[in-house]
Order: C-alpha cells, then sequence, then structure tokens
C-alpha cells in the first residue's frame, strides 16, 4: 500500500508571466510536482472527508485519497492547467471510490451464493428406498384414502377442495384421510 507523506516545505513553483514569454511552455509542461505537493498539503483532508462520504471505512478512504495523488501524479504532464490539479484529484477520488464500492459490491455477490447442498450416495439412496416402501405403502391402502390422501398432502389442496373434487362430504375426506395415515404408519413401520 503507498504511502505518501507531508513532504518537507519547497519553495513555491514559480509560474512564468506573459511577459517572460513562457507561458506556452508552463502549458506543454503540466503541473509541476511542486505545485502537486503543495495542493497534497493543502487538500488532503478535503479529499479525505470526500471520500468519507462516499466510503465507509477510513482505511479505504486513505488508500483512495493516496492512489488519487499517485494517479495525478504520474499524470501531471496531462493536467495543463495547475489551477485544475484539485479539480483532477477530486474526480480521481470519486471514480476510485465508485471503483472500490464496485468491488464490494462483486464480492458480497460472490460470498453471498450458497453452496449447493449435495446429499451424499448414502442419502440419496436411503431417499430412494424410503420413496419406494411409501409408495409401496400407499398401494396397499383403500382407493378413496389413497386418493385423499395424494389430493390433500401431494397436490397440497385443502380438505374443502378434495371434497369437492371427489364429489364426497368434508367430514369423509376427514375419516379417510384419517384411516389413510393410520394405515400408513403401521404398512411402513411394518417394512422396516
Amino acid at each position: 500500500m503507498p504511502v505518501i507523506a507531508p513532504m518537507p516545505a519547497a519553495r513555491p513553483a514559480r509560474i512564468p508571466s506573459q511577459r517572460d514569454g513562457g507561458a506556452d511552455d508552463a502549458v506543454a509542461a503540466g503541473t509541476t510536482v511542486d505545485h502537486l505537493t503543495e495542493t497534497y498539503r493543502a487538500h488532503y483532508r478535503s479529499l479525505l472527508g470526500l471520500a468519507a462520504l462516499l466510503l465507509d471505512d477510513t482505511a479505504s478512504c486513505e488508500d483512495v485519497v493516496q492512489e488519487a495523488f499517485i494517479r495525478v501524479h504520474s499524470a501531471r504532464k496531462r493536467v495543463r492547467d495547475p489551477e485544475k490539479t484539485l479539480a483532477y484529484l477530486r474526480q480521481t477520488v470519486v471514480n476510485l471510490s465508485r471503483s472500490a464500492l464496485r468491488r464490494r459490491i462483486l464480492g458480497l455477490k460472490l460470498l453471498s451464493k450458497p453452496m449447493p447442498d449435495m446429499a451424499s450416495a448414502e442419502e440419496g439412496a436411503y431417499d430412494l428406498l424410503e420413496r419406494d416402501s411409501l409408495i409401496k405403502a400407499m398401494k396397499g391402502l383403500q382407493r378413496r384414502q389413497r386418493e385423499v390422501l395424494v389430493l390433500r398432502y401431494f397436490a397440497d389442496m385443502t380438505e374443502a377442495q378434495v371434497a369437492s373434487t371427489l364429489g364426497v362430504s368434508l367430514g369423509s375426506v376427514k375419516a379417510y384421510g384419517s384411516r389413510g395415515i393410520a394405515a400408513l404408519r403401521v404398512a411402513m413401520e411394518a417394512q422396516a
């Protein structure tokens, strides 16, 4: 993690005036290291505050601000107007903060996906045996008991819906259901 510490006081950069004939040289040269250093000293805290509004932890804010200074320093020749150095720094802080948030969101999306639960081969075989036992026990029930249990528990119908579907009374559905469950319990215990 790069760390930029305040540099010792240096003499301010001399900006050529129009009469020196060096105005074009200053534009071509870009922002000077001295100007960037002064900007760093003067605006570090405000840029840190800007990053703090966009991010939630201090370490990330400091990293973003330091990275912004490093990037602007390496591209200082492209910042033709020294007065716009702070604007470039602010925009770089905002862009780096956005990137940090995108990385966090992506990381959270990847971490929040649960791993698929895989049943072991033994569990799968046991489930298959249990299902086969249940089907065998269901075949041993009376027709009406089997119909009521299938509609009630496998089709998720209410007792009233089952009564309407089979054309029997609600009391008959309850009676067939309770007798069918009791018969299933006996048949499953006998197979175990």
